[in-house]
């Protein structure tokens, strides 16, 4: 039998020659997004450079970004460059909050769309671009573009559970998480990140969003973009290993739970052609698919 430690290892995809690239250009962009000089851009570029062959290639691709925001945020002489656009971003989507709740709230049975929503706003991501349309993405929502969207397997496993756990993923998006955290009608512990990378929800960014309202707040510990297992608190990692149904939002999260034999639910826009390979979907679909602790898959 395999062990928990051999499980967690198995956990995640690993570091695809595409991601290399895309590394160097999230360099580029969030150098320019935070108005760092181009010469220390350049010296980021080449200090990742320069350390190519110490990425193992068997992690995941959030792992390796840690050392580069990490390096990022020491050029920008702050832990949390991302703070205002976070903020930013935030009162954006808590502006939209409550058209949507109320237009849910008309609707017999709201938490279709509300996954919908949720999945439609996980557009707002840094690390990916920094050019999106918030309010294009989630008309998206109501008319489609779905690629693997396992909802009737979901549904039924929400029945089944007395609780949720949900890992969050970006701040801004995380408003509307609130939406589909009603509409389930579970007892939800919603998982943030250790502190601050790129613009994923840290506890203060939860608590700006009014997700307290409507669930518990723990902190995974985890500092990378995503739940890499052996860095997250042992608190965390007892939720994980007991929770009857997993929500993981994001690519992020994906990248470093796709393997995990959890009862987990993976819900998320495919952003990269690495992703939706992995995924046998098109880059730019939504996505709403059972883990591997699943038997059976649609």
């Amino acid at each position: 039998m395999e062990t928990h430690s051999q499980e967690k290892q198995r956990a995640a995809m690993k570091t695809y020659l595409e991601c290399i690239p895309c590394f160097m250009n999230q360099i580029i962009r969030t150098g320019r997004l935070l108005n760092i000089t181009e010469g220390d851009i350049y010296d980021l570029m080449a200090e990742f450079g320069a350390g190519l062959s110490d990425i193992e290639m068997h992690d995941p691709p959030p792992k390796t970004a840690i050392s580069i925001y990490s390096a990022i945020a020491k050029r920008a002489g702050t832990d949390d460059p991302f703070r205002e656009l976070k903020k930013e971003s935030m009162l954006k989507a808590l502006g939209l909050l409550p058209s949507l709740a109320s237009r849910l709230e008309r609707l017999p049975s709201p938490l279709s769309m509300a996954l919908r929503i949720a999945c439609a706003a996980n557009v707002i991501d840094f690390g990916i671009s920094t050019h999106f349309d918030l309010d294009k993405e989630l008309e998206r929502a109501l008319s489609g573009n779905f690629g693997l969207w396992e909802e009737d397997v979901f549904l039924d496993a929400l029945k089944k559970t007395d609780w949720v756990l949900y890992l969050g993923d970006n701040a801004g998006e995380a408003a509307f998480d609130r939406l589909l955290i009603r509409a389930m009608h579970k007892e939800v512990v919603f998982a943030t990140r250790g502190r601050p990378i790129i613009n994923d929800v840290t506890m203060d960014d939860a608590l700006m969003a009014g997700i307290d309202e409507d669930a518990r707040l723990v902190s995974s510990g985890s500092p990378a973009p995503g739940v890499i297992l052996d860095m997250c608190d042992p608190a965390f990692v007892k939720l994980f290993e007991t929770a009857p149904l997993i929500v993981s939002k994001g690519q992020g999260n994906y990248e470093t739970l796709s393997e995990t034999k959890r009862p987990i639910f993976f819900l998320l826009k495919a952003k990269c052609q690495v992703v939706a390979r992995h995924l046998a979907v098109r880059e730019g679909e939504m996505i709403l698919a059972r883990g591997k602790g699943f038997e059976h898959r649609h």
